[in-house]
Formats: structure tokens, C-alpha cells, sequence
């Protein structure tokens, strides 16, 4: 499965939310909703999740083998910090 597009939109504010990513796999699956989050060590991705009835964060969708998720991570950190990220601020 190849990495075929990757669309990073900056969220303006002072929370931990920093961005959402849109990720684009072999020109034919997307994934919305990918979140850029500001940790104690640094920026992470958290998957796409809803609550439950429980009211307990569940992902909706999300890499199963730890080396496609620190991939998954490398290349859109990159992309975040490289400055090619849409503001949301910017968006009507």
C-alpha cells in the first residue's frame, strides 16, 4: 500500500489540536479526519475515532502493524512541518 497524497490543514487556536490530515492511499482510498496533536514530547497523529455509548474514544480507522504507523506518522509530521500546510483559518 503506497502513500499517494497527504493534505495537512493547520488549525488556528492555543489547544493541542494543532492540524487534520487527509491521507490518500494507491490513488483510490481516503482517510479524513486524521488528527496533529501537541503532546508533552512532541507533535503525534491520533486516528480518526468516535465515542461510544460509553463515552470512551474508539478508532475508526487505524494501521494495524507498528512499522506502517511510525511510517504513516514520519510522513505526515514532514509534511506538517514542512510549511506545505493549508490554514483553516484561510478556508470559507
Amino acid at each position: 500500500m503506497e502513500i499517494t497524497d497527504i493534505r495537512v490543514r493547520k488549525v488556528p487556536g492555543e489547544g493541542k489540536l494543532r492540524a487534520y490530515v487527509t491521507i490518500t492511499f494507491d490513488d483510490c482510498f481516503v482517510v479524513h479526519n486524521v488528527k496533529i496533536i501537541e503532546g508533552k514530547s512532541g507533535v503525534f497523529i491520533a486516528m480518526p475515532s468516535r465515542k461510544t455509548r460509553v463515552g470512551v474514544y474508539k478508532d475508526v480507522a487505524h494501521p494495524i502493524q507498528p512499522e506502517f504507523r511510525a511510517e504513516l506518522q514520519k510522513r505526515i509530521l514532514e509534511k506538517y512541518e514542512s510549511g506545505e500546510a493549508d490554514d483553516l483559518s484561510m478556508e470559507i
